[in-house]
């Protein structure tokens, strides 16, 4: 309900602000900008739908090996005391613990394109024990705000960026980016507990603690590299885990004395249908979205907050990066460009440019996996799913904006 809600706003927003503009500024221009901006991003859809398809079809042939072989049961089990308590709902022992501890494990890693055909691997175990197909079950928004959250230890596509911008340092956002997206992942959790009334009892405090320290290993371990080495080691330590799990899992087929191509076959066939089916609903959001920013909405509310925040007399730094802000939970793309566009006019290591980097890695696309995750099983029903995983969002771009302050000014 909120998600159809919000997908009408964009548009009735998108509509109003073209019609002011023709009518207090004589902008006819507006309408062009933003019909085109439709056509745009319906292509735009289709071609993140194609460039899917390879990954989908390569990632769910691996992942259809580990399920035969039993690796990813084994996963499910290891770590079945912490996700039997988030995910009452999963009987223990189910392929779907299984692929949802993969697709986390990706995205703490920064391999978003893994991580995506193992969450739609993970949602199309959880519709299997479903009831009402149409509607997201607890499990499911579960893991959807996990996601959302974005937690992420090595961010390795900010780095590249940074890089390529010309920063003298392209790592220093590793260890901001780190605290911002943890901070998003455990008030989701914690929200999420609240709202679907799940205890939280000492094996959920001894695996969030765990997470934590986890998290503090992490960053004593690549603060103690030296700067030109961060992104070579995340990089490799990303790489070899991936690999080492493809290995893992076609060795565990071979024990089983698996057909083990067939078997990777018959589970990449299932991502040519999964990535046919997502294209009605990544069309949906990101033409609305598209229509949304064309229409200059998103640069008028921009203009606003800074000129309000002035007015109270606070430090205006940090609203050049609010684009990347406001952006972040519509479309990952978007963000990057925002992104990039504060590091070209202001250079990559000013402060807002740094802020704005910390900020886009902070969580994950929000409307991107809802029309994703949610359309790959059929779900039109999301309940209160976006509520809470823009909370998440929320959370995570307040925590980056209060670090980058802490660390670089």
């Amino acid at each position: 309900m909120v998600l159809n809600w919000i997908w009408i706003a964009f548009f009735a927003i998108a509509f109003l602000m073209a019609a002011g503009r023709s009518i207090f500024e004589g902008d006819l221009q507006v309408w062009s900008d933003v019909m085109n901006s439709s056509f745009d991003q319906a292509a735009f859809a289709f071609e993140i739908s194609l460039g899917l398809t390879g990954v989908l079809t390569l990632w769910l042939g691996i992942m259809k090996i580990g399920e035969r072989a039993g690796a990813v049961e084994f996963f499910g089990r290891l770590i079945s005391p912490f996700f039997s308590r988030l995910f009452p709902g999963i009987p223990n022992g189910h392929p779907a613990m299984g692929a949802i501890f993969m697709n986390i494990s990706a995205n703490m890693l920064g391999l978003d394109n893994a991580a995506t055909p193992m969450g739609l691997k993970a949602m199309q175990e959880m519709q299997s024990l479903n009831p009402k197909k149409d509607t997201a079950t607890d499990a499911m928004i579960m893991f959807l705000v996990l996601n959302s959250s974005g937690l992420c230890l090595i961010p390795i596509s900010i780095m590249m960026y940074r890089a390529q911008g010309g920063a003298a340092n392209p790592t220093d956002i590793f260890i901001p980016i780190l605290i911002a997206t943890s901070i998003a992942t455990l008030v989701g959790i914690g929200a999420l507990c609240l709202k679907q009334r799940i205890r939280i009892d000492r094996v959920i405090c001894a695996w969030l603690g765990g997470i934590i320290l986890a998290v503090g290993g992490v960053t004593w371990f690549f603060s103690s590299l030296p700067a030109d080495k961060v992104q070579i080691y995340s990089t490799f330590g990303a790489n070899l885990i991936l690999f080492s799990v493809i290995i893992a899992f076609i060795c565990a087929g071979i024990k089983r004395k698996l057909r083990v191509y067939d078997v990777f076959i018959e589970g990449a066939k299932e991502g040519f249908k999964t990535a046919v089916m997502i294209i009605p609903y990544l069309v949906a959001i990101l033409v609305a979205i598209g229509m949304f920013r064309a229409s200059g909405a998103l640069d008028i509310f921009t203009g606003w907050v800074e000129a309000f925040v002035g007015w109270l007399g606070f430090d205006t730094q940090w609203v050049g990066a609010l684009p990347t802000m406001l952006m972040k939970p519509l479309s990952g793309s978007g963000s990057c460009a925002m992104m990039l566009d504060v590091m070209k006019a202001n250079g990559a290591d000013a402060f807002v440019s740094k802020l704005a980097a910390a900020v886009r890695g902070s969580t994950d696309t929000t409307f991107y996996i809802l029309a994703v995750y949610f359309g790959s099983v059929g779900v039109s029903k999301t309940r209160y799913a976006a509520g809470y995983a823009l909370l998440a969002d929320i959370t995570g771009a307040v925590a980056a904006v209060i670090v980058a302050y802490f660390f670089f000014t």
